[in-house]
């Protein structure tokens, strides 16, 4: 069996009103992320470390943000669409290893769910999922609750 790694990083802007979504789930909050899509950088960051590991290229190749196609898409469609896309090429999806980094709100409360709708889009266990968090410790543009950015690596099998 060949294993293979990848990394995925992603990051959005918050602005107060907007949707928060990560992993897939709906998290209360007065600030969302804005992008192109529903800005979820948690399965970003997941997607990018999946295709990253099979060298099928990036996030941004397969779903740009300059097509009308993706505007305002559920992010869960995006790692269903990469999970077929590891398929087609014969890997497997061993474990997931993610990181969010966010001051506020917490989100921990919310991690199991994420790992049960995440687990459910990539046909894993929840136990090959794990979800972390942390802040930035008031620094930087996630420490001034400007943004928010998350972490991956995936292991996948051939």
């Amino acid at each position: 069996m060949k294993y293979r790694i990848g990394f995925g990083f992603d990051v959005h802007r918050l602005e107060k009103g907007k949707p928060l979504f990560l992993g897939g789930v709906k998290i209360d909050s007065q600030y969302g992320a804005v992008g192109h899509s529903d800005a979820d950088v948690l399965i970003h960051a997941i997607c990018d470390a999946l295709l990253g590991a099979a060298a099928l290229g990036d996030i941004g190749t397969h779903f740009p943000n300059t097509s009308p196609e993706f505007k305002n898409i559920d992010s869960k469609i995006l790692l269903g669409r990469v999970t077929a896309l590891l398929n087609e090429a014969h890997y497997s999806i061993g474990n997931i290893d993610a990181t969010i980094i966010l001051e506020s709100p917490k989100i921990m409360p919310y991690a199991a769910a994420m790992k049960k709708t995440l687990a459910g889009l990539m046909h894993i266990s929840e136990g090959c999922v794990s979800i972390k968090a942390t802040t930035n410790e008031q620094m930087g543009y996630v420490g001034r609750g400007e943004g928010i950015s998350a972490h991956a690596v995936a292991l996948i099998t051939e």
